[in-house]
C-alpha cells in the first residue's frame, strides 16, 4: 500500500506544477510581465527557469527519477515564489487573506516535498529500478 500512496501523492503533487509551467510555456510574455510586476530582476530568464523547474520537476515527480532532488528543488522553488508572489504581510487589505491562504497552502506543499525528499519515491519508479539494477 506505501509504493501505491507514494505513487499517488507524486502524481497530486504533480498535478499542482505541470500546469503551472505548461500555462507559463503557452503565456510566456505574460508570465515575464507577471514577474517584472514584482520587481524581479531578468524576468524572462526567471520565467523560462520556472517553466522548466515545473515541468520537468513535474515529470521526475510521476515517474519516480531523481525524486529526492526534484523534490527538493519544487521546495526550494515553491518556498522562494511563495515569498514573493504571495506575500501576504504586504498586501492590500482586500487581497491579503487570499494571498495568506495561497501562502500557507504552498507551506504545506513544501512540506509535502520534503517528506518525499526524506523518503524517496518508493518501489514504483524509475529510481527503485535503477537501484535494483
Amino acid at each position: 500500500m506505501n509504493n501505491a500512496l507514494n505513487l499517488i501523492g507524486r502524481i497530486l503533487l504533480a498535478a499542482l506544477f505541470l500546469p503551472a509551467g505548461l500555462s507559463k510555456l503557452s503565456g510566456f510574455e505574460g508570465t515575464v510581465g507577471y514577474i517584472a510586476s514584482v520587481g524581479l530582476p531578468l524576468p524572462a530568464v526567471g520565467a523560462a527557469a520556472a517553466l522548466a523547474v515545473e515541468i520537468f520537476g513535474s515529470i521526475a515527480l510521476i515517474v519516480g527519477f531523481q525524486t529526492r532532488i526534484a523534490g527538493a528543488v519544487l521546495a526550494l522553488f515553491t518556498l522562494v515564489a511563495s515569498v514573493f508572489f504571495h506575500a501576504f504581510w504586504s498586501a492590500a487589505p482586500e487581497q491579503a487573506f487570499v494571498q495568506q491562504l495561497l501562502f500557507f497552502k504552498n507551506i504545506g506543499v513544501v512540506g509535502g516535498l520534503l517528506v518525499l525528499v526524506s523518503s524517496g519515491a518508493g518501489a514504483w519508479s524509475l529510481d527503485a529500478k535503477r537501484q535494483a539494477q
